[in-house]
C-alpha cells in the first residue's frame, strides 16, 4: 500500500503560525474571504481545494428546479466524502457548480456545518457547453444587467438567503469567443471592479483564455482576478499565458493522472510560476435522476497521489503549501485588482 502524504503536524503549525505574517506582507491584511457561513480572513482559509462540486444537475436551465434533489439523501452520499478529505488535511473547498447547474447554498450550510469545512459558493452563469445552462435572459440582458444581478447577491445574497459568493464562476465554449460568451466575461469583469470577487471562468484551451484576459484589460481588470479553469495547452501556451497575470488551474487531478499533472506542476515552477498555480481535482458528484445520485469521486487524489509524486521529484514542504495554502488565499481572497 502507498504511503498516504499529509503535510506533518509539527510542519503545518508552524506553517499556520507564519502564514498571517506572510498575508499582511502580500497586501491582503485587510481584506476577506467569503465562506457559505461568512466571511473568514484569507489566513483562515489552510489547506484548501479550488475546484470541487458535491451536486451537479446537468438537465438544464429551463427543466431545472431543487424539488430534483432531497437534501437529506445528497448529505448521507456526499458528507463521507467530505470527511475523507478533512482527515487529509483539507480545510476549505471551492464549490464550482454555477446557477441553473444545481447551485443550492441551503445545502451547502448543512454541508460546511456537519463536515467542519469552509465552503465558498459562487455567483455568474455557465455559457459553456452551448449555453444549454444559460437562463432565457442571458440571451438579452446586456452585460451591465447580468452583472447587476451577479453584484445584487453579493450585496445581499444569494435566493434570500444570507449567503454571499466567494467568487464568480462564468463559463465558455472552446475555441473563440462568440458575442455572447464575450458578454459573459464583461459582465464578470464589471461585478469584479464593484465586489472584488475573482472570476473562475470554465475555459481550457489557451485561445479563449487569452481573449478573454484581453477582454479584462480592455475593461481596467487585472488578469490576477482571472483564474483559468481546465487549463490546458502546450508548455508554450500554458507559459505565454501565465505571463499575463492570471491563475493556471490545474483543476481535474485524478488517480490516474497525478504524475502528468506533476510534471506539469514542476515544469511551471521551473519557468517561475509556482505562486500562479491552482490544483484540485474537480471531482464529485451527486446527480439527481441517477440512482443514489449516481456514481461519486471523492477528493483525495490529490493527497494520497500527486503530492507523494512531487515529493519524489524534489519538491520541499514549503513549495506544497505555496500550492495548498498560500495561493488559494491569494487567489481568492476579495480584492478589486486593477489593470
Amino acid at each position: 500500500m502507498q504511503k498516504k502524504y499529509l503535510l506533518p503536524r509539527r510542519h503545518f503549525l508552524k506553517c499556520c503560525a507564519a502564514f498571517p505574517f506572510l498575508i499582511r506582507n502580500s497586501g491582503f491584511e485587510n481584506t476577506y474571504i467569503h465562506t457559505v457561513k461568512g466571511q473568514i480572513k484569507p489566513a483562515e482559509l489552510g489547506v484548501t481545494l479550488i475546484h470541487e462540486h458535491v451536486l451537479v444537475d446537468f438537465i438544464g436551465a429551463d427543466k431545472i428546479s431543487p424539488a430534483r434533489w432531497n437534501h437529506a439523501d445528497v448529505i448521507r452520499k456526499v458528507l463521507p466524502y467530505l470527511l475523507e478529505a478533512r482527515s487529509k488535511g483539507i480545510k476549505s473547498m471551492m464549490e464550482c457548480t454555477p446557477a441553473f447547474l444545481g447551485r443550492d447554498v441551503v445545502l451547502l450550510e448543512k454541508l460546511a456545518d456537519q463536515s467542519g469545512l469552509n465552503l465558498l459558493t459562487n455567483t455568474g452563469y455557465y455559457g459553456a457547453s452551448d449555453n444549454k445552462y444559460l437562463p432565457q435572459w442571458a440571451f438579452t440582458e446586456t452585460a451591465e444587467q447580468l452583472a447587476k444581478r451577479w453584484i445584487d447577491e453579493f450585496d445581499n445574497g444569494i435566493e434570500k438567503t444570507s449567503v454571499k459568493p466567494g467568487f464568480i464562476k462564468i463559463g465558455v465554449n472552446d475555441g473563440h469567443l462568440s458575442e455572447l460568451h464575450q458578454k459573459l466575461i464583461k459582465a464578470a469583469a464589471l461585478t469584479h471592479l464593484k465586489t472584488g470577487l475573482t472570476i473562475c471562468s470554465h475555459t481550457g484551451p489557451a485561445i479563449p483564455a487569452n481573449e478573454q484576459i484581453e477582454i479584462l484589460k480592455t475593461l481596467n481588470v487585472d488578469p490576477a482576478a482571472f483564474v483559468w479553469v481546465h487549463a490546458r495547452g502546450s508548455h508554450e501556451e500554458l507559459v505565454t499565458t501565465a505571463a499575463s497575470g492570471c491563475w493556471i488551474s490545474l483543476d481535474g487531478i485524478n488517480e490516474e493522472n497525478a504524475a502528468e499533472n506533476a510534471e506539469r506542476i514542476l515544469f511551471l515552477k521551473k519557468e517561475g510560476f509556482l505562486k500562479k498555480i491552482l490544483i484540485s481535482h474537480d471531482a464529485g458528484w451527486y446527480q439527481p435522476g441517477e440512482p443514489d445520485g449516481g456514481k461519486f469521486r471523492g477528493y483525495t487524489a490529490i493527497s494520497e497521489k500527486l503530492l507523494p509524486v512531487l515529493k519524489q521529484k524534489g519538491m520541499n514542504d514549503t513549495a506544497i503549501e505555496q500550492l495548498m495554502v498560500k495561493n488559494p488565499a491569494t487567489a481568492f481572497a476579495v480584492s478589486i485588482r486593477r489593470y
